[in-house]
């Protein structure tokens, strides 16, 4: 936004949300959300799946074709954001490329992702890479203080603070454990209990049962655990992170390296692969036949 008003000045704040509808060369109807101003658009492609590459080839094609009214005083170009390219299928990526180029004179990209890994080259090339870091303790503090103000809560300091570091200075994370807060108690203390969402205590229920027992049965358990957190839309990522985190408790210092090189290594076959959860499963099999051969190991030193 602050790049927007240095482009366009404050008329770009007078934001807009829109549905757009798009048809695909198959006839199928796809309902976008997009949020706008006169200068800009903002929208999401990989809302829509396997057809992000339609959404973003009529997207572009859309705001390139409409030419600004005043040209003496604006810039000749807008500007299109688009979030989560990292989520994008190859085949939307290949023409985002493609249409960058083509309609470069009279549109300009910002382009916003987590992990520019996961963006293939040609594109990355083309941009020029800014990168912006969380928002540090204090800056969460801030503003979490400032929204309870808002909204005519007293919010103490301590409470904040301790929000603040257990969001791992994730923003909207912070915001939504604040509101849970409120929901439990109010008025605040600064000692309260801060409540954990579901799907944490879920994964970190999963990993006790796969430290718990190695057996056949024991991962059948377990890749049923993993269908349901993948099907409550938490990202394959998040799930093998967590799982990650967890485990490590339970190894000692010449077994976690390995853990973490083996979770690297799937983790980076799952940004390869489509099925996230045949990777999940692999992981945690695995992590049982080490664990089980590092316990076993171990009681034969004992004995």
């Amino acid at each position: 936004m602050c790049i927007l008003r240095e482009l366009y000045g404050v008329g770009v704040e007078k934001l807009r949300i829109e549905h757009q509808t798009i048809t695909t060369p198959s006839k199928k109807k796809i309902e976008i959300s997009t949020i706008a101003s006169n200068y800009h658009l903002e929208v999401n492609p990989s809302d829509a799946g396997n057809s992000d590459r339609v959404v973003i080839q009529e997207m572009l094609k859309t705001v390139a074709q409409s030419q600004q009214l005043e040209t003496n005083s604006q810039r000749d170009f807008k500007v299109v954001l688009l979030t989560e390219v990292d989520k994008l299928t190859k085949d939307a990526q290949h023409a985002l490329r493609r249409t960058m180029e083509k309609y470069m004179s009279t549109c300009r990209l910002i382009l916003c992702c987590n992990s520019t890994s996961k963006v293939i080259p040609p594109i990355r090339s083309r941009c020029l890479a800014v990168r912006v870091p969380a928002p540090s303790i204090e800056d969460i503090c801030h503003v979490l203080s400032t929204v309870c103000k808002k909204e005519g809560l007293n919010l103490p300091s301590q409470l904040a603070h301790r929000l603040a570091e257990k969001s791992c200075r994730n923003l909207r994370k912070a915001l939504l454990m604040c509101e849970a807060c409120r929901v439990q108690q109010y008025p605040f203390t600064a000692d309260q209990e801060i409540p954990e969402t579901d799907w944490e205590v879920y994964l970190r229920e999963t990993a006790n049962a796969i430290v718990s027992q190695q057996t056949p049965q024991r991962l059948l358990e377990v890749r049923v655990r993993l269908y349901e957190l993948l099907t409550h839309c938490i990202p394959p990522e998040i799930i093998m992170k967590g799982l990650l985190s967890e485990l490590l408790h339970n190894c000692d210092g010449q077994l976690k390296g390995e853990v973490a090189q083996m979770a690297a290594y799937y983790e980076h076959r799952l940004q390869l692969g489509s099925k996230a959860i045949y990777h999940l499963e692999a992981f945690v099999a695995k992590f049982m036949a080490l664990y089980k051969k590092f316990m076993e190991d171990g009681l034969e030193g004992m004995f």
